[in-house]
C-alpha cells in the first residue's frame, strides 16, 4: 500500500471521539504545560545556583545546555520507540523518570550532580513530547476533532512560555531555586493515574526490528549540530562551532542514507516526498525561529531598557500569549473552509506587521507598542502554528505517528536554539558595534558594558552619577539600533514562512475540502 493509500484509508475510518476523548487531552495537556513553562523557568533560577552551587562558566553553561542537546538528540528514537512499543507507555516511562531527575535536580549539592539531572532530564522529555502528540494522531482520527485537539496541545506550549516567568518568579520570591525542579512532581503525578484509566494505548500493528545503527547515527546527528549553534552564539564562527556541525550533518546524510536502504526504516523518508509534511515542518522552523528571537530581544527591552521586574515583563508578555492561544483555536473553523495555503500566508501577515511595530518602535520605548507588537505576532504564529502541525499528522500514517511527531518535535527544538543563537547573535554584535561608550567610563566597567546589555545596566549602576546614566542611555540605543535590524530580519523570516506556505501547503480549495 502507497502513501497516499494509508493516508486515505485513515481519513475514511475517522470516528469522533467522546468526553472520554476530551478527558484524555486534558491529562496529555500536563507534560506539555510542564515542559514549556522548564524552557523558560531555569532562567529566572540560575543567579541564585550560581550563588549555591559556584559553577564555573563551563559547568553554568552545562547547565543550560545539557537538557536541550539530550532532548534533540533522542527525540526522534524516542518517537520510534513509542511507535514499536506503546505510546502510552513511552509517556508513562517518560513522566516517571522526569519527575524522579526533576526532584534529585532540586537537591543537587553540586554543579556537576546538576549537570547530570539536567541530561537525565532531557532523557526521559524526550519520551514526553513525541508520544503526546502521537497519541492525539491516534486518539482523534476525525480530522476536524483532530484539528481542536492540537490547537488546544499549541496552546498549552503558549500558556507555559507564558506562565514560566510568572511561576519562576512567585517561586523564587518565596522558596530556593529547587523550587523549580520540584514543580515537575505535582504537575506529572496526576498524569500517572489518570494516563492508564483515560489515555488508550497505540502503536505501530507492524513494527519493523530496531536498528541500532539509524538509532547511533540519528543521535550523532542532532547533538552535534545542536551543540556547533550554540558554540556559534558563545564563542562566534570558530572551530568549535563549524567542526560539530559539519560533523552533524555528515552523520545526518548517513542517517538518510541508512533509511533509504534498510527494508524497515527508523524513519519513513517518504514523508518528506509530501510538499504538506516538509512545507508545515519548515513553517514551524521559521516561525519558532521568529517567535523566540522576538521573546529574546523584547524581554530584555522591558527589562533592562524600559525598568519592569521580571514578574512584570512576564505579565506584559501575556496579552501576545493569550493572542497566540486564542488564535490557535479560533483557526480551526477557518481551516475547514480555506486551504492551509490560504489560512498559513494571511495569518502570518499579522506576525509581519508586529514586526514592521517593533522595527519601528523600539527606540522610542514605547511599552505599548511592543506589547501590542506582540499581540500581532502571537495572532499569526499561533494560527500558522495549529494548521501546520496538524498537517504534519495527516501527512503521516497513523502507525508512523510517534516519528512524525518527534521530527516536528525537532523543527520546534531547532527553531527555539536558532532563534537565541542567530537573531540573538546578531543583535549582540550590533549592539556592541552600535554602543558609543563615554570617555569618563574606567575600563573594567566599559569590558563589561561592551560584552551584554545586562553587564551595561550593571556597569551603570556601579559606576552611576551622569556617567552611569551616560552609558545606561549610550546602552539603550546601541540595543534598539541593532533590534531595528533583528526585527526586519526577524520580518524576513516571517516571509519566507509564508512563501513556503503559500507554495508548499497544498492546492485549491476544492482539494482541501476533498481532504475533510
Amino acid at each position: 500500500m502507497t502513501l497516499t493509500q494509508e493516508l486515505a484509508l485513515a481519513d475514511a475510518q475517522g470516528r469522533r471521539v467522546g468526553w472520554r476523548g476530551w478527558a484524555a487531552l486534558v491529562v496529555l495537556m500536563l507534560p506539555v504545560l510542564l515542559v514549556s513553562v522548564d524552557n523558560t523557568v531555569l532562567s529566572f533560577a540560575l543567579p541564585a545556583i550560581a550563588l549555591e552551587l559556584a559553577p564555573t562558566s563551563a559547568q553554568q553553561l552545562w547547565i543550560i545546555d545539557a537538557y536541550p542537546l539530550v532532548l534533540a538528540g533522542l527525540l526522534v528514537t524516542m518517537g520510534t520507540l513509542g511507535d514499536r512499543y506503546g505510546r502510552r507507555r513511552m509517556l508513562l516511562i517518560g513522566a516517571t523518570g522526569f519527575a524522579a531527575v526533576s526532584a534529585l535536580a532540586a537537591f543537587a549539592p553540586t554543579a556537576a550532580w546538576l549537570v547530570a539531572a539536567r541530561a537525565g532530564m532531557g532523557v526521559f522529555g524526550a519520551m514526553l513530547m513525541p508520544s503526546t502528540l502521537s497519541l492525539l494522531r491516534s486518539i482523534f482520527t476525525d480530522r476536524d476533532q483532530r484539528r481542536l485537539a492540537i490547537a488546544v496541545w499549541a496552546s498549552m506550549f503558549s500558556a507555559g512560555a507564558a506562565l514560566g516567568p510568572i511561576v519562576g518568579g512567585a517561586l523564587l520570591e518565596h522558596f530556593a531555586w529547587g523550587s523549580v525542579f520540584l514543580m515537575a512532581v505535582p504537575v506529572l503525578v496526576p498524569l500517572l493515574v489518570l494516563a492508564p484509566l483515560l489515555v488508550p494505548e497505540s502503536r505501530d500493528p507492524r513494527p519493523g526490528r530496531i536498528d541500532p545503527p539509524s538509532i547511533v547515527l540519528s543521535m550523532a546527528t542532532m547533538i552535534p549540530i545542536v551543540f556547533g549553534i550554540k558554540e556559534l552564539a558563545v564563542h562566534g564562527l570558530g572551530l568549535s562551532a563549524w567542526l560539530p556541525a559539519l560533523a552533524g550533518v555528515g552523520f545526518g546524510i548517513l542517517f538518510v542514507r541508512r533509511q533509504l536502504r534498510v527494508a524497515d526504516p527508523m524513519l519513513d523518508m517518504r514523508l518528506f516526498r509530501r510538499g504538506s509534511f516538509s512545507g508545515a515542518l519548515l513553517v514551524n522552523l521559521l516561525s519558532v525561529i521568529a517567535l523566540v528571537g522576538f521573546l529574546f530581544f523584547v524581554a530584555q527591552h522591558l527589562q533592562l531598557i524600559a525598568g519592569l521586574s521580571p514578574m512584570q515583563a512576564g505579565l506584559a508578555l501575556v496579552p501576545g500569549l493569550a493572542m497566540m492561544i486564542a488564535a490557535g483555536l479560533a483557526v480551526v473553523p477557518i481551516a475547514k473552509r480555506w486551504p492551509p495555503r490560504v489560512v498559513v500566508p494571511a495569518s502570518l501577515v499579522f506576525s509581519l506587521g508586529g514586526y514592521v511595530v517593533v522595527a519601528l518602535s523600539t527606540d522610542s520605548g514605547s511599552i505599548g507598542a511592543l506589547i501590542g507588537a506582540f499581540v500581532a505576532l502571537g495572532l499569526g504564529i499561533g494560527a500558522a502554528e495549529t494548521v501546520s502541525n496538524e498537517l504534519v499528522l495527516a501527512s503521516a500514517p497513523p502507525a508512523k505517528a510517534g516519528a512524525a511527531s518527534a521530527v516536528s518535535e525537532t523543527a520546534y527544538e531547532l527553531g527555539a536554539v536558532l532563534g537565541t543563537t542567530v537573531l540573538g547573535g546578531i543583535l549582540t554584535a550590533l549592539y556592541r558595534a552600535n554602543l558609543a561608550m563615554p570617555a569618563e567610563i574606567p575600563d573594567a566597567a566599559a569590558d563589561a558594558a561592551r560584552e551584554t546589555l545586562a553587564g551595561a545596566a550593571h556597569a551603570a549602576d556601579a559606576v552611576g552619577g551622569t556617567a552611569g546614566e551616560a552609558l545606561r542611555l549610550a546602552a539603550a540605543h546601541a540595543f534598539d539600533a541593532g533590534v531595528t535590524v533583528t526585527a526586519l530580519l526577524g520580518a524576513g523570516l516571517v516571509v519566507l514562512a509564508g512563501v513556503v506556505a503559500a507554495t508548499s501547503l497544498g492546492g485549491s480549495r476544492s482539494a482541501a475540502a476533498r481532504e475533510h
